[in-house]
C-alpha cells in the first residue's frame, strides 16, 4: 500500500474516533447529587414535554416496556399503578419513559399506544417516546424497569432498582423493599434519600441498534 494512501486512511480513522469521542462527550450523562439532564419528549397525545416544565415538584421517571417480563411484574400485580396513584396524588410527578426503537419490544405509536396504556392501566402522569433513545442513554437507563428520582431543585437524588428482590415473580413484591417509596417518603418528609443508588434489574432497554 502506497504511504499517502495508508496516511489518508489514518487521517480519516481518527477523525472518526475524534468526532465519535466528542458527540458522547456531547451527551450528558445524569449522576445522583448533580442536576438531571433536561430533555424534551413527546407524550402519548403527541406533545412535546420537558423536565423544565415540572422544576419545582418532585418528579419519578420510570424506564417502561409493557412486553417486558419484570414490567409486566409490577403492571399485573398493579404494583407500578399503585406507586403511580400514591404519589400522583401527592403532587408527585410521574413520567413513565420509554425508549425503544421501532420495531423493538416495548415500542408503541399512535392508537396502539394509547390503548396499551388503558389496557396496563397506567396511573403516570404523562408517557412519553424516546425512539432515539437519546434520553435513555443520557440518564443510562439500562433496564425496565429503571427508577430516578428528581427533586424540586432539578438535582437526580435517585438512581436504580424499584425493589430489592431481582425476580419476575410477582409473589415477591410484598416481600421486597420498594426503594422508590423508600426515597419519596424520605423526600416528602424533609429527610435525605437512605440509598440514593442501588442496582437496577429487568430487561435491557431495547435501544435501537442493539
Amino acid at each position: 500500500m502506497k504511504r499517502p494512501h495508508l496516511l489518508s486512511i489514518l487521517a480519516f480513522s481518527l477523525t472518526l474516533v475524534a468526532s465519535c469521542a466528542a458527540e458522547d462527550a456531547a451527551v450528558p450523562q445524569a449522576v445522583v447529587g448533580k442536576t438531571a439532564p433536561e430533555f424534551s419528549l413527546k407524550d402519548a397525545e403527541g406533545k412535546e414535554r420537558t423536565l423544565t416544565e415540572f422544576k419545582g415538584k418532585f418528579v419519578v421517571l420510570e424506564w417502561v416496556n409493557f412486553g417486558c417480563p419484570f414490567v409486566k411484574k409490577h403492571y399485573g400485580a398493579g404494583n407500578m399503578q399503585g406507586l403511580q396513584a400514591e404519589y400522583t396524588g401527592k403532587g408527585v410527578v410521574w413520567l413513565s419513559v420509554c425508549s425503544s426503537a421501532p420495531g423493538k419490544q416495548g415500542h408503541f405509536e399512535g392508537e396502539e399506544l394509547k390503548k396499551q396504556i388503558a389496557e396496563h392501566r397506567s396511573r403516570a402522569t404523562h408517557y412519553l417516546t424516546d425512539p432515539e433513545g437519546r434520553v435513555g442513554r443520557a440518564y443510562g437507563a439500562k433496564t425496565t424497569p429503571h427508577m430516578y428520582v428528581i427533586d424540586p431543585g432539578g438535582v437526580l437524588v435517585y438512581a436504580g432498582g424499584i425493589d430489592d428482590i431481582p425476580s419476575a415473580d410477582p409473589d415477591e413484591i410484598p416481600k421486597a423493599k420498594n426503594y422508590v417509596r423508600q426515597a419519596l417518603d424520605a423526600l416528602l418528609a424533609g429527610q435525605p434519600v437512605p440509598a440514593p443508588s442501588t442496582p437496577p434489574y429487568g430487561c435491557s432497554v431495547k435501544y435501537a441498534g442493539k
